[in-house]
């Protein structure tokens, strides 16, 4: 669970994102940030048990820093009034597919899958989806999985229009090939982030979308793909 003060100090934050503020409150950033740290610690130890890819993750791979990168932003406020937790083999920074936690008052969510990718890495999941698109189909139809996220999110810009290059209209796995990020969530109350069932309920989210984060990694690492596009 995360404490309450942690969320509060979100809601502090963007009404004075300033350094004058900041700096003045930095014991309660501290506060946030152990709190943040040590749930991110949580989930990854609880969530190796049923993916052992995650073995040995740790607040270091999990986690993010409050501050911004503002030189190429137009918003130059400093500080982020959001922030998340992302379980990946090998780390946040590796190119697979995540579990993830958002934390922001009001707009908590947890979900996961895989994020704008680069653009070799979603060639390979492309084709693991149209070679094994029965398997895919079992995964996302599943009535858990449906009832639990309904579909993949449509997020603006992250859809084509139309097949990307080299597939047909008619491919029965044409609609979720044209994603260019697959990304699923759910929401997740204040009250429920701010109690004991916060852990267990992730968790249990989380082991519904691993076949899901298998599937996209295992598409992945397939090297055989390699040979269909120079990468």
């Amino acid at each position: 669970m995360l404490q309450q003060s942690t969320l509060q100090f979100f809601r502090d934050l963007k009404e004075n994102n300033n350094k004058l503020w900041f700096d003045e409150n930095r014991e309660a950033y501290e506060a946030f940030r152990n709190d943040y740290f040590s749930l991110a610690d949580q989930l990854a130890e609880k969530m190796a048990i049923y993916d052992t890819t995650l073995e040995g993750l740790t607040h270091r791979d999990t986690t993010f820093r409050i501050y911004k990168d503002v030189r190429f932003s137009n918003n130059k406020e400093p500080y982020k009034t959001q922030i998340g937790i992302v379980l990946k083999a090998g780390g946040r920074k590796r190119p697979f597919g995540a579990y993830y936690l958002h934390i922001e008052p009001n707009m908590c969510h947890v979900g996961g899958g895989l994020w704008m990718p680069e653009s070799h890495i979603l060639f390979k999941v492309r084709k693991e989806i149209q070679y094994f698109f029965d398997e895919f189909s079992n995964i996302i139809e599943s009535a858990t999985f449906k009832n639990l996220f309904g579909g993949f999110e449509d997020i603006k810009g992250q859809k084509l229009s139309r097949p990307p290059k080299g597939y047909e209209a008619d491919d029965p796995a044409i609609e979720y090939l044209k994603f260019k990020s697959l990304i699923v969530s759910k929401p997740i109350p204040d009250s429920i982030m701010t109690s004991d069932k916060l852990v267990p309920e992730v968790i249990e989210t989380f082991k519904i979308l691993q076949p899901l984060i298998g599937f996209i990694n295992r598409g992945i690492l397939n090297e055989e793909y390699d040979h269909f596009k120079n990468i």
